[in-house]
């Protein structure tokens, strides 16, 4: 026969497994409510990046003063882009809408700093012709120039000069307007097969003006520091980083390559030179942005 003491224990015991039983449901419910939470943001994160944040060309606005830039060329506009990577986030309706974009801006130099398609698409005969096509219809008052990135092959360079740009590797020009007075424009191709002193021969011929305001079209920004401790180096306007093309901050950028491991960032003051990195059109690798959306550089030269 059982006891009232037993009887009392069993019941305790019953509450006290239900009071447990409550506990592990309420636990269980909200470990469920964290992961879903978590796994909902995290959708949400791979949308925002994937679609989201790969939109949205964003036109960055700088006035770049220097004493040294021309009468002719003050108030002169640059339209300074990068890394198109077709065939990753960007197709023949995104150049469309670039070219449309840009054109609006009524530019006097339009500057490419390399990577045109991207290494692993394979571009059909009708895409060249479409690409060259739309390129063709960029305008700018002095002229288009581009210089080669790592990703580019032959072809890049190919659609490129059919739509009117002149490609400098390693090699310079003398930019004029308006009347006798140029500023230079050296081109500097990926470092993989750059050629520093060829590209900045200018400096070597003792007649020339040393003193001439120059500007470097680059991929890899990395090559800064070397450049501009042995030559004249005034803007140098370079590309390939993204800007990190993912960045937490706090952290910084998640992906860096060789080349844009020191200088990734849009602006760096470095002594006498103005260096900016724009962070791109497309993408690259993974197609994927965090707080680094498209971008071009417009610039505004003044002397005072």
């Amino acid at each position: 026969m059982t006891t009232r003491e037993e009887k009392n224990k069993q019941i305790q015991d019953e509450i006290i497994e239900e009071e447990l039983s409550k506990q592990r449901k309420r636990i269980v419910k909200r470990v469920l409510k964290i992961t879903f939470t978590i796994l909902f943001l995290f959708i949400l994160f791979l949308l925002y990046t994937k679609y989201i944040a790969t939109e949205g060309l964003i036109f960055k606005e700088e006035r770049i003063v220097n004493s040294k830039i021309p009468n002719s060329f003050h108030g002169a506009k640059i339209i300074h882009f990068s890394d198109l990577d077709y065939g990753t986030t960007v197709y023949i309706e995104e150049v469309k809408s670039l070219v449309k974009k840009i054109n609006l801006r009524n530019p006097d130099l339009i500057l490419f700093s390399g990577d045109l398609i991207d290494t692993n698409y394979n571009l059909t005969t009708e895409e060249s012709e479409q690409i060259i096509k739309e390129l063709s219809k960029l305008k700018a008052n002095i002229g288009k120039y581009a210089t080669s990135g790592d990703e580019d092959q032959t072809s890049a360079t190919t659609i490129l000069t059919q739509a009117g740009f002149t490609t400098l590797n390693d090699e310079y020009e003398l930019i004029y307007t308006k009347d006798n007075t140029p500023i230079l424009l050296t081109g500097l191709s990926s470092s993989k097969t750059r050629d520093i002193p060829k590209a900045f021969n200018y400096f070597n011929i003792d007649t020339n003006n040393k003193n001439i305001y120059s500007i470097l079209l680059m991929h890899e920004a990395d090559d800064i520091d070397e450049i501009k401790s042995n030559y004249n180096i005034d803007l140098a306007l370079a590309g390939g980083s993204m800007n990190g093309q993912i960045y937490i901050p706090g952290i910084g950028p998640l992906i860096k390559k060789e080349g844009f491991n020191k200088y990734y960032d849009e602006y760096y003051q470095l002594d006498n030179t103005k260096l900016y990195i724009t962070s791109g059109i497309g993408t690259d690798g993974l197609q994927f942005r965090f707080l680094r959306r498209p971008s071009v550089n417009f610039l505004r030269l003044a002397n005072h």
